[in-house]
């Protein structure tokens, strides 16, 4: 088992990881600044909605709304997106100090990240659950019969990010059980 250890490499780790983290940042930006959160689509609606029938198709983002979904406050999402940039940087620092507890501390707040973002996430779908609900009792159930309404590309990016946010967290405390190998080793041969 220590050769598994000891083939893998500290530094080759926290890169991956800061890369990972790094994607994980993009993909959350762009998810946040996008507006295909969700999306309706009448076309394939058997009710006659007259020449104009593609007016009615909708998508919608966090912060900008595209015709009748109603308006999103989501603060978590950009707040981990914040947590983000200061966890590459404390990635940073930890990686090229290959200090034991900071690693640990980057691992502990990527996961802690990857949580505020499926909280976020969370967030939005119970969102737009509740306004799902609040459309059909004001509409009819009738209205939405072969009615597309669902998650968009930006909602995939944004559990993408997620995932990527954990594998980050779970690669820096990696580097931290590298280390600390590495630290017994050292003290051993003294």
């Amino acid at each position: 088992m220590s050769d598994i250890w000891n083939k893998m490499s500290v530094g080759t780790v926290c890169v991956t990881a800061g890369l990972t983290g790094l994607s994980s940042f993009v993909f959350l930006a762009v998810a946040i600044g996008t507006d295909y959160w969700y999306i309706i689509d009448v076309s394939n609606s058997r009710y006659n909605y007259g020449e104009h029938w593609e007016d009615l198709n909708s998508h919608s983002g966090l912060w900008r709304i595209c015709e009748v979904m109603q308006k999103v406050f989501v603060i978590l999402l950009p707040l981990s997106l914040v947590l983000l940039v200061l966890g590459g940087i404390c990635g940073l620092v930890s990686s090229l100090a290959h200090g034991l507890y900071m690693l640990l501390f980057t691992g502990s707040y990527f996961l802690l990240g990857g949580a505020l973002t499926l909280a976020g996430i969370s967030v939005y779908i119970a969102y737009s659950k509740a306004a799902f609900a609040i459309a059909m009792s004001l509409y009819g159930h009738k209205l939405f019969d072969n009615v597309y309404i669902g998650f968009s590309w930006s909602m995939g990016l944004a559990c993408l990010s997620c995932v990527l946010e954990v594998i980050a967290g779970a690669l820096f405390l990696l580097a931290a059980k590298l280390t600390a190998v590495q630290q017994c080793e050292q003290s051993a041969t003294i």
